[in-house]
């Protein structure tokens, strides 16, 4: 018997009516999101950065405060790693220090190697193995959030906290891990799939509508 032909509990109803009504705000944002995959390198290489530097800080002072600035003068694939830890620190960037290495890093990688080819890759697990394997500073969820921020996130979750602390009360897993290994993410990964399904939501819309239910807005 499916979720449908039976009671459900009353966090899965109430999250069925929230994304009734911002399905569309939610699915405008995904359209914005594919056509992010069709920008410069430069671009995208921007918006690899955003997502080295989100952990542990927020992510709208990442962009705004940060990223973008150095995106918009050009610094962001020029300035040596001591002037980005700098401006780091002073835009309020949490392990600058850590970041920005992971940065001139990625940005050494990808003056030898295309993004846009690299995101041909049909194999989305293969192309988040990949980036994880060669871009410092990219776990699971840093890797799949630059997926899905490049318009490839439509089966693939990412787990930050905002997320993890829904699924428990959706029945998706018993308990937020303490430990996120690589095996326990794709196994929840999957668990959230399933639930996916059984609801209705796709993957990338469902990851949406819980960051929306948690802070009331849609960024990215």
């Amino acid at each position: 018997m499916d979720m449908e032909a039976k009671e459900e509990p009353l966090v899965v109803s109430e999250l069925k009516e929230l994304y009734k009504t911002n399905r569309e705000h939610i699915r405008n944002r995904l359209k914005e999101f594919k056509q992010m995959g069709a920008e410069s390198e430069k671009r995208l290489f921007a918006e690899l950065c955003f997502c080295l530097c989100t952990p542990q800080s927020k992510a709208k002072s990442v962009w705004f405060n940060a990223v973008k600035p150095l995106m918009d003068c050009g610094r962001l694939y020029s300035c040596s790693r001591e002037e980005l830890t700098d401006f780091l620190r002073n835009t309020g960037v949490r392990f600058h220090r850590t970041k920005a290495g992971n940065i001139i890093q990625a940005r050494e990688w990808f003056n030898k190697k295309s993004i846009k080819k690299l995101l041909e890759e049909e194999n989305i697990t293969e192309l988040r193995d990949c980036l994880i394997k060669n871009v410092k500073g990219l776990g699971m969820k840093e890797a799949s959030h630059f997926l899905r921020n490049t318009g490839l996130g439509d089966n693939i979750a990412i787990l930050d906290r905002h997320i993890l602390k829904n699924l428990p009360p959706l029945g998706v897993i018993d308990r937020i891990p303490e430990n996120l290994t690589r095996k326990r993410y794709l196994q929840i990964e999957e668990a959230m799939r399933d639930f996916s399904e059984k609801v209705g939501i796709p993957m990338d819309e469902l990851d949406l509508l819980l960051w929306f239910k948690e802070t009331g807005e849609v960024f990215k």
